[in-house]
């Protein structure tokens, strides 16, 4: 076990907060799922996730302000805007899924799961999302500790991600 003062720094220097304060809430990460599965546009959204105009004109606007979604006029009729996932959005799939993962298992107990995500290319189901050291092998807690970077190694580090822990 760490001693005090190195578990405060880790703490404070760790970005789950700030992920936490662009998507850290229900409805941001139900329209990145429905973005993840191919819709786009306002009316689609409301629609399939039964969300409140207002609530959801509120959480695009904060995912497309965060660089999550970008808003684009649409090519068939430029009166209407289209929202699609930018690079910074797509990133957040294996978030997504080791969600809805943890939920299939952990949240769902008795409750019939309808769907399953499969690979398009044989039609098999995915694999559970691992966290992975460097070498590939799969790790569990147990196998993984926190460091604290010191600022002068700061630089080095956001410049090497296989130096991070990784979900994947």
């Amino acid at each position: 076990m760490e001693d005090e003062d190195t578990i405060r720094r880790v703490l404070m220097g760790c970005s789950l907060t700030a992920a936490l304060e662009v998507v850290g809430e229900r409805w941001s990460f139900l329209i990145l799922r429905g973005a993840f599965n191919g819709l786009g546009h306002f009316e689609q959204f409301q629609s399939a996730l039964g969300i409140a105009r207002n609530i959801l004109a509120n959480r695009l606007s904060r995912l497309v302000e965060n660089g999550l979604m970008q808003r684009l006029p649409c090519a068939d009729d430029r009166r209407k805007v289209e929202y699609r996932l930018t690079d910074k959005g797509a990133a957040l799939l294996p978030a997504v899924i080791a969600l809805r993962q943890w939920g299939e298992k952990w949240a769902s107990v008795g409750v019939a799961c309808n769907t399953r995500l499969v690979d398009t290319r044989d039609g098999l189901p995915i694999s559970d999302v691992t966290v992975r050291a460097a070498d590939g092998r799969r790790l569990e807690m147990d196998d993984m500790r926190w460091i604290v970077i010191e600022q002068d190694d700061h630089e080095r580090c956001d410049d090497a991600p296989a130096d991070r822990a990784a979900a994947g």
